[in-house]
Order: structure tokens, then C-alpha cells, then sequence
């Protein structure tokens, strides 16, 4: 079974980056999608980054784009998602996740409608913290 694990998570001021990577257990296959997703208390979670293995297709939620980049290290199993430029409202806990599924619903995830439906193995997150 496909088990993640996050790392690189932490607290940082508003303007500031990080790098959180994801190590998976299994090796990647092309026909996997990676991604990055956070969630806060109340609220549902919600889709940063998605990057489809078999081309490198990227998709990038509207809030983060420009700030963000979803990578991949196809030899250790390892994704990561550099973010800079940080702000207050990116405080979150953070999550990766991958599954064997077909391009096109890989670049359709980040909508709220298909993230509900999904069948993602997640990672256990790790919290970003931007202060102001």
C-alpha cells in the first residue's frame, strides 16, 4: 500500500518561502498524479498543486499561482512544492497526495467538485505557518 510522507513544513514570514517535499514508499508510475492540497479548521480542503507524472502537465490553483511550483524527483519518489512569496492566508496543514488515474481528471482535480470524489492516497500533512 502507497503510504506518503511530508516534510519541510514550518513557520515563516509573510514574503518568505518554503519547500515542502513528499516521499512516496512506492515507485511513481507515469500514469500517477501528484499533488499538493491544504486544508484549515472549518473549511474543506482545497487543491495548491497538481502535476501529472507520465508529461509534467502542472495545474495551479488561482491563489497560488505565480508564487507556487509543484516538482517532481522521479528517482527518489519524491514531489515537492516550493512556495514563495508567502502570505498570512497560506497558513495551513498541508497535504500530499498521489493516484493511478487518467490525465485529464489529474488536471481537473483542483476543482472542489471533483476533489470531493477523489481516491487519493494523502500523506499525514505538515503545517505552514505565515505571519504578518
Amino acid at each position: 500500500q502507497l503510504q506518503l510522507a511530508e516534510s519541510g513544513g514550518g513557520s515563516v514570514q509573510a514574503g518568505g518561502s518554503l519547500r515542502l517535499s513528499c516521499t512516496a514508499s512506492t515507485y511513481i508510475r507515469g500514469t500517477h498524479c501528484m499533488g499538493w492540497f491544504r486544508q484549515v479548521p472549518g473549511k474543506e480542503r482545497e487543491g495548491v498543486a497538481v502535476l501529472y507524472a507520465a508529461d509534467g502537465a502542472t495545474m495551479y490553483d488561482d491563489a497560488v499561482k505565480g508564487r507556487v511550483t509543484i516538482s517532481r524527483d522521479s528517482s527518489k519518489n519524491t514531489q515537492h512544492l516550493q512556495m514563495n512569496s508567502q502570505k498570512p492566508e497560506d497558513t495551513a496543514m498541508y497535504y500530499c497526495a498521489v493516484d493511478s488515474v487518467v490525465r485529464h481528471y489529474c488536471i481537473s482535480v483542483l476543482s472542489p467538485d471533483t476533489l470531493r470524489a477523489n481516491t487519493f492516497a494523502w500523506g499525514q500533512g505538515t503545517q505552514v505557518t505565515v505571519s504578518s
